[in-house]
Order: structure tokens, then sequence, then C-alpha cells
């Protein structure tokens, strides 16, 4: 039967193994270098604060489950609870105005570019009074008259980006006939 590695190991080194007996007194060195005066410290300390630090964490715990469990939903998330059919309406305006901005970045050019950016301008603010009617709306305001303004403000858009795009195709058909000129 073939020997075990380990035993192997053992045998290859047999003989260097360290079996020699400290010095006189070393026992006690060791011990007084433990002492608490050497700055080492107790045993007893560290299972205070053991302790503290599991109290802390369960502390923390509870706060962040508080924190999180409390937190207020999202404006969006109010805002359909006041009213369900608005987010459907958002959803199919934001469809609408995200399509007209895509044909107003395509007609980007030198010639149109001042136009381009007035409207986006105009289209950031009016994103902006949309947020103020969504405030408005959760704060308790009259629902009915800020939905129709947060409808209004969508149509507004939309007009805008319409007439935009009409001046720039406008804009195209002059510079069409100058070059045909």
């Amino acid at each position: 039967m073939k020997k075990d590695t380990i035993d192997n190991l053992f045998d290859n080194l047999k003989g260097s193994f360290d079996i020699e007996s400290p010095a006189e007194g070393h026992e006690l060195r060791f011990l007084a270098k433990l002492k608490p005066e050497n700055g080492v410290k107790s045993i007893s300390n560290k299972k205070k604060y053991t302790y503290l630090s599991i109290a802390a964490s369960v502390l923390v715990i509870f706060g962040l489950g508080f924190v999180f469990l409390n937190a207020n939903p999202s404006l969006d998330k109010q805002v359909v609870k006041i009213s369900p059919e608005i987010s459907k309406t958002e959803f199919y305006f934001a469809n609408v105005i995200q399509l007209e901005i895509n044909k107003l970045q395509n007609e980007n050019t030198p010639a149109t570019k001042k136009i381009i950016d007035d409207t986006m301008l105009q289209l950031t603010k009016l994103e902006s009074d949309y947020g103020k009617l969504e405030n408005d709306l959760i704060n308790g305001g009259n629902s009915k008259f800020i939905l129709s303004a947060m409808i209004t403000n969508f149509q507004t858009r939309i007009d805008l980006l319409a007439d935009v795009l009409e001046q720039i195709d406008e804009i195209k058909k002059i510079q069409h006939e100058k070059a045909i000129i």
C-alpha cells in the first residue's frame, strides 16, 4: 500500500522541527506585555464595545427602515393617485411632442438654428410650468381647472412645435427660391 503524502512530508521533515524550550522566564515576560498599562485593552472592554456596536447597528437598521417605509411617493405617483386618467393623457401627449421634437431636430441647419434653439427654450419653460401645475394639483388646488390647464400646456407645446415646423418650411422655400434665381 502506498504511503500517504502527508506521511511522506513528515518523513522528509524529520529532525528539522524546533524542539528547543523557551528561555527561562519567557512566560512571565509575555504576560507582562499583555497587561493593560502597556496599552493593551482588556477583554471586558471589548465585550462592552461589542454590545454597543450591536445596539448601534440595530438602531441604524430601524432608522433606515423607518425612512424608506415612510418616504413620500414620487410626484408622478401622487398625480396619478389624484387623477388616474392623467397618466394616459400625459403618455399620449409626451409621445406626440417627442415625435415633433425629433422632426424639429432633423431640420436643424445654420439657417434654422436660432429658431430651433428659441423653440427648445420655450419648451423648457412650458415643461417647468407643467411641473408647477402638478404641484398645485397635489397641494389641493381646483383639480378640474388644473387638469384643464395641464392639457392646455401639452396642446400649447404641440402647437408651438407645429408652428415652428411651418416656419422652417417657409425658410426652406425662400432659400430654395433664392437658389433658383
